[in-house]
């Protein structure tokens, strides 16, 4: 889901500082979401937490990176995934997860606004822009 989110910001022309805030930020609201749920903070600091999100918003490889920067050139998503011939679980990942927040109470900014671009048709370039002029708190 994070992926997404920092492939939707490359794709719509956003630079490397506003990547590093989406992956620093995700890794917080992939931290708490799953704390909610019983696992230990010290989960999501190693290498299958902030490892595997750094390879997965990074790489040119990374399907949910691909996703989000083609819906973030414009591409629809049904496009984008009729074009795939591999799976980008974060699209369906995304849409269980939003669910699941609202249904919770859990703030999942980043998670909110992907859902939107992909699943609501909002613009990506206003999408990463309101991600990026939150007002600034605690991000635990």
């Amino acid at each position: 889901m994070i992926a997404i989110a920092a492939g939707i910001a490359d794709g719509a022309g956003f630079g490397d500082n506003t990547k590093a805030a989406i992956m620093t930020r995700g890794i917080r609201e992939l931290t708490r979401f799953g704390m909610r749920f019983g696992a230990h903070e010290s989960t999501f600091m190693g290498l299958s937490g902030i490892g595997d999100l750094i390879v997965t918003c990074m790489s040119k490889h990374s399907r949910n990176r691909f996703v989000g920067e083609e819906v973030g050139k414009g591409k629809k998503l049904k496009q984008v995934l009729a074009e795939m011939k591999m799976v980008a679980e974060g699209v369906a990942t995304t849409e269980s997860t939003h669910e699941l927040s609202k249904k919770l109470g859990i703030e999942l900014p980043i998670i909110e606004q992907v859902y939107k671009v992909l699943f609501l048709g909002k613009d990506p370039h206003h999408a990463t822009e309101k991600l990026m002029t939150r007002n600034l708190k605690d991000e635990k």
